[in-house]
């Protein structure tokens, strides 16, 4: 249902909603909002709320800094846990440039654009994202430890599962802000939860993720603990990925469904798509893993992928097809993880599978051996690729693959390398306490 401007203020009258958060989200993936008062939604509408885009990390310099929201409408909410008399709403927002042309390195644009170059080829990009966090405890003075708040396992319950109230609460506040959550589970480490959100379209996706992530802390907060999307918080466990189950509608249709007897049970378009994936995924990576850290979930041993294969069947690869067949028939990328600007990352997504099918790229062969376990031998038999092992490797292949910088632009493609090769640097000159215990006393 198409919710309008004046549908928008008439709901900040019905709902008595006094404070207005605008959000958008910058190129590293964070959000950040300013807030106005309800007198000014209107104006917001007509003529949008001017920033300083000089302050936002990767967005433009102080010589041409004046950047304008613009508020989307349809992603108007109540935000449930502040007061309920003169409520608070969050609004969604696009960003232009003082002329009124998009700016570029809006994260958002990027992907409305993806999404119209196949909306015109005839296809809708559907999404239901699965993302997994830790919860901890926080010490005395409130800081986060990295003391889990339970010994639970994969599906256990209360009362081993000391995070259940927490993750209830966290899938009802996000209900009440209009979302559909399908299931929610303790994950395989101890204090980690997952929490899978309803099939839909990419843009509300990625909107979506941006508002979990941030009830996600607030909820964690408001029951004394913390919760963190870093990729891999503790050693010797699994990590935290952001598995992106995906396909593509056409008229209503999925076009990933193959009616035919076909053991891998997808078409011929999914096959392509499959490829063009495969085929980007490396160039994707600094994207889809930005954090130094994210490398050290993409290790063997602890269920993350490693090498660039697919399966119709097995779970262990890199992408794999769910299941369930028909209407439901689906695409699995499971290298993704909850750090990454979910806006950059299904943009990326995208143009990697329509590259597959404008190339006709063909599918490699499925690997349905347990990835995980394989000898060296075995890897090599297969003639198997693996991911970037780090920042830096990854940061290499983003800039020898020109769909990134095609799909991203010039802009947000060189804001963001600069960024993360920043970054990167920042690790690589650092002394890590793992060195002063192997080296200082042995040398």
């Amino acid at each position: 249902m198409h919710f309008s401007k004046e549908d928008c203020l008439k709901f900040v009258e019905e709902n008595d909603v006094r404070f207005i958060r605008l959000q958008f989200t910058d190129i590293l993936g964070r959000m950040k909002n300013i807030a106005i008062t309800n007198k000014q939604i209107a104006n917001a509408f007509e003529n949008g709320i001017m920033f300083d885009g000089s302050s936002v990390a990767g967005f433009t310099g102080v010589e041409a800094s004046d950047m304008f929201l613009f508020p989307n409408p349809e992603t108007i909410s109540i935000i449930p846990w502040r007061p309920q008399q003169g409520k608070v709403a969050r609004i969604i927002c696009d960003i232009k440039n003082p002329d009124g042309s998009q700016f570029e390195g809006d994260p958002r644009y990027i992907l409305k654009r993806t999404l119209k170059k196949a909306e015109e080829l005839g296809y809708v990009f559907q999404v239901g994202p699965k993302c997994e966090f830790f919860l901890f405890h926080t010490d005395d003075e409130g800081q986060p430890t990295t003391n889990t708040h339970d010994a639970a396992s994969y599906c256990d319950l209360a009362p081993i599962d000391q995070g259940e109230n927490a993750r209830r609460e966290i899938c009802l506040t996000l209900e009440e802000m209009g979302f559909e959550i399908e299931t929610s589970h303790h994950e395989s480490a101890a204090g980690q939860h997952e929490i899978d959100f309803r099939y839909t379209d990419a843009l509300t996706a990625a909107d979506s993720i941006m508002t979990f992530k941030l009830v996600v802390k607030i909820i964690a907060q408001r029951n004394g603990l913390h919760a963190t999307f870093m990729p891999k918080p503790l050693p010797g466990v699994s990590g935290s990925g952001m598995h992106i189950n995906m396909s593509l509608t056409q008229d209503g249709i999925n076009v990933f469904n193959n009616g035919e007897d076909d053991q891998s049970g997808i078409s011929d378009t999914a096959k392509k798509f499959a490829a063009g994936l495969l085929n980007h995924i490396k160039g994707i990576t600094a994207i889809a893993n930005p954090l130094v850290n994210s490398y050290k979930r993409l290790t063997t041993g602890f269920e993350a992928p490693v090498h660039i294969a697919w399966s119709p069947m097995n779970r262990s690869p890199l992408l794999r097809v769910p299941a369930p067949r028909g209407e439901a028939t689906r695409l699995e990328l499971r290298s993704p993880d909850p750090t990454c600007n979910p806006y950059l990352t299904l943009a990326l997504v995208l143009e990697a599978g329509l590259d597959g099918l404008s190339k006709d790229l063909k599918l490699p062969k499925p690997v349905n051996v347990n990835i995980y376990d394989l000898s060296p031998e075995q890897e090599k038999r297969l003639k198997l690729d693996r991911l970037p092992s780090n920042l830096l490797a990854a940061l290499e292949e983003m800039k020898k693959d020109p769909l990134i910088l095609s799909t991203l632009g010039e802009h947000i493609f060189n804001k963001y390398y600069s960024a993360k090769i920043s970054e990167w640097e920042d690790y690589d000159h650092s002394i890590h306490p793992w060195e002063i215990d192997k080296y200082l006393k042995t040398y």
